[in-house]
């Protein structure tokens, strides 16, 4: 895995801490990872996360949620949509709807990362970075 992808690693992590039914996830915090993690969050896909560690070392904790006895996740499929190799990019009138709307588009605007529907209601497009439902 090239190791300056790491959205596709965040997304991996978050995947297999899934299919473990782990508590919490550890992912490398950046700018980026923090994004996703606060729409994951808002959008109730995960619990919470906070940061640790000190200068370089930091880390994402990220809680993930489950649902019912018997700890379905809540979680049920990350993808990744734009990769460094093949950047995806979307205008305001082609943002993808993930399952109709079950499911989120995390997408990088001039604005910050968003949902497809933040981006959709403040008429932006961009880098769509991974669908998640």
């Amino acid at each position: 895995m090239a190791a300056n992808d790491t959205i596709a690693d965040m997304l991996t992590r978050l995947r297999n801490a899934n299919l473990a039914r782990h508590q919490t996830t550890e992912v490398p915090s950046t700018k980026m990872t923090r994004s996703i993690a606060k729409v994951l969050k808002d959008e109730g896909f995960i619990a919470d996360y906070e940061e640790v560690g000190e200068g370089i070392k930091r880390h994402l904790v990220i809680s993930l949620k489950y649902r019912g006895k018997g700890k379905r996740p809540i979680i049920t499929s990350l993808k990744r949509v734009s990769k460094p190799g093949f950047r995806v990019y979307s205008n305001r009138r082609d943002l993808p709807r993930v399952l109709g709307g079950i499911g989120i588009a995390i997408i990088s605007t001039s604005n910050g990362i968003m949902t497809d529907r933040d981006a959709r209601r403040n008429g932006l497009g961009g880098e769509v970075l991974c669908y998640v439902w």
